[in-house]
């Protein structure tokens, strides 16, 4: 599926929501917890948790087991969870640090894995289904150092959506962790899209092929980055959309 780029639009619609600024206690509450249910989700899910959203939302806000589905996929919901409530801290800043990065991956991982949570690989890894060969574990904490030090020149170069997109796509091509790179990516998108005033964005677990070959491609290509970028802008899209759709009905 082809999809294409609406930054004119999100901007148009970002237009509109500013207007409703600043939003009353009530309505910006109601919005986070929302969004904690659904990011938390939808990026479980493109992962493989088995939890559906309305079982995702009784373990986060009645921390009640859901019977014949494994601790794992509970510990992933409360995790994330707790990684968003630290996401919203984080986006009143107007920077992004590498101990920020580690902080979101230790809050979402720590129950799995502590010994990983939060630590760059020490093994090397393969991404099944795919040609792209991640770094050497060795070279990850230099790259990361390297990556983390760009992100304020790349936020001044590129618009706020596809600076996000493109910040989402470095950590991942960098693959720094054993497991949760996706979700740190997704994190960090939304943190950059948060400190920018847009929408949270949501990617629907239905479209998970059509992201992971975007990620792929740009990651094959590297020069090619528009394919994903695409691919970002229309979910902002589609998020700033829901987000007024909601504001409405608050």
């Amino acid at each position: 599926m082809q999809f294409a780029n609406h930054i004119k639009e999100i901007d148009e619609l970002k237009a509109k929501i500013d207007k409703h600024r600043p939003l009353s206690k009530n309505a910006l509450e109601q919005l986070r917890e929302y969004y904690r249910i659904g990011l938390t989700y939808s990026s479980n899910a493109i992962e493989g948790n088995s939890l559906t959203e309305t079982e995702t939302k009784i373990v986060i806000e009645d921390g009640i087991t859901i019977g014949g589905k494994p601790m794992k996929d509970h510990y992933e919901a409360m995790g994330h969870s707790e990684a968003f409530t630290f996401l919203y801290e984080l986006a009143k800043n107007k920077t992004i640090t590498e101990h920020d990065i580690l902080k979101l991956h230790h809050l979402f991982y720590y129950r799995i894995d502590e010994a990983n949570a939060g630590t760059y690989r020490k093994v090397n890894v393969l991404i099944t289904g795919s040609t792209f060969r991640p770094p050497a574990h060795s070279e990850v904490p230099a790259l990361m150092k390297k990556f983390t030090d760009s992100i304020p020149a790349m936020r001044k170069k590129y618009h706020p959506v596809e600076f996000s997109a493109r910040i989402h796509k470095e950590l991942v091509t960098i693959h720094p962790f054993v497991d949760g790179n996706g979700r740190a990516g997704r994190l960090l998108m939304n943190l950059a899209l948060l400190q920018t005033g847009y929408a949270i964005t949501i990617i629907p677990p239905i479209l998970r092929n059509d992201y992971i070959n975007a990620i792929k491609k740009s990651q094959v290509e590297p020069k090619n980055d528009m394919p994903f970028i695409n691919f970002i802008s229309s979910m902002v899209y589609e998020s700033m959309r829901d987000y007024i759709r909601l504001l409405q009905s608050l």
